[in-house]
């Protein structure tokens, strides 16, 4: 296990900044997901750390040991690709053995490992087949045991789980959650998922544009987001936004660009009267009602027996989802009236996009 600590990390390919100056704690034993959308920079921070890809300034620390002239195979750290990357004329039990064999591993040492691992994996009864005979559920746990047979101080994971198929890669999730309960490494997870990001972590680091736009724990980021951009990013379905306008008479009251006006928290946010805000309200936070401020049109409805999903527009042409426990008789064109749940209600400045949440 170690401690990872980014220091000013920076990562340029000629006038193009990629990483622009990221400090980061990723404390020992943590599980911590690199999130954001596709050209983030999050493959690019997890492969300056392995020691891939080279950093242009800053620092990287590995257990308390600045290792950015250290080559990659001298770190102590194990990776595991979006590609598996087996070598397909080598059986299973050749794949796992093959690292600790370039280091001189005595060969009664490598079968004790290999069978622990492949047994830690379900995999005992694969290890004589070769990749080609393989699932790619089977493939991505060969890959991950060829990583965990080596003791790697650190585990990194590189969208690992992206080649499999959606009821596979919960299953996979939840297998890579319980090895990382079981061996305790410090572990960093790269997926543009934010299902997987809350689901897994122990911290999730926000990527956006080669920025670390907020670092904590899954339910402190869906909880007190820090901007637009990571309240709309972090929650599934994302986070619904309508402008307003604070009433310049009574700060708890917020005229929305449809005309309407709605009731917003008279404390805990620093709204001033007559500023130009964005509430932000999640699709589960919302009620029918019918004395509801918001106007809703019903566009299209998903009934999925246990829940449903309303997607409509409001008075303005925006548009907005609802989301509802159990079964819901709307009908496409019926207009719905919606009440938020005042204290589930975010605000942020429109102007640059910050929380207004105080404290």
């Amino acid at each position: 296990m170690a401690r990872i600590e980014l220091r000013n990390a920076r990562k340029s390919y000629g006038t193009v900044d990629v990483i622009k100056g990221i400090d980061l704690d990723i404390q020992q034993g943590d599980f911590c997901v690199f999130v954001g959308p596709s050209g983030c920079g999050k493959s690019t921070l997890l492969r300056m750390i392995s020691g891939l890809e080279p950093i242009t300034s800053g620092d990287i620390v590995i257990g308390g040991e600045v290792v950015n002239d250290i080559p990659a195979a001298d770190r102590g750290l194990a990776m595991v690709f979006q590609s598996y990357a087996l070598y397909p004329h080598m059986t299973v039990r050749q794949n796992l053995s093959f690292g600790l064999e370039n280091i001189n591993t005595p060969k009664s040492e490598i079968a004790a490992k290999v069978d622990d691992v492949a047994k830690m994996l379900q995999i005992e009864q694969l290890l004589d087949r070769r990749p080609k005979d393989l699932s790619g559920g089977q493939r991505q746990r060969v890959a991950i045991g060829r990583a965990v047979v080596r003791e790697p101080r650190v585990f990194l994971f590189d969208e690992p789980l992206s080649n499999l198929d959606a009821e596979l890669r919960v299953d996979m999730r939840g297998e890579i959650t319980q090895l990382h309960s079981r061996l305790q490494n410090t572990m960093i997870y790269v997926t543009h998922d934010q299902v997987e990001a809350m689901t897994m972590a122990d911290k999730i680091a926000v990527l956006r544009a080669g920025e670390l736009e907020q670092f904590g724990r899954p339910l402190d980021l869906y909880n007190r987001p820090c901007n637009i951009f990571v309240a709309g990013f972090i929650g599934s379905p994302k986070m619904n936004f309508l402008k307003g306008r604070v009433s310049q008479d009574d700060p708890a009251r917020l005229a929305l660009e449809t005309g309407e006006t709605v009731q917003i928290p008279p404390t805990g946010f620093g709204q001033k009267p007559g500023a130009e805000v964005t509430l932000g309200i999640r699709p589960n936070h919302m009620t029918i009602a019918p004395d509801g401020p918001i106007h809703l049109t019903v566009k299209s409805v998903e009934q999925l027996g246990g829940e449903a999903y309303i997607y409509g527009v409001l008075q303005d042409g925006q548009s907005l989802t609802l989301h509802m426990p159990g079964q819901i008789g709307a009908n496409i064109g019926e207009v719905l009236t919606l009440a938020p749940q005042s204290q589930e209600i975010h605000l942020f400045d429109t102007a640059n996009g910050l929380s207004l949440r105080e404290g």
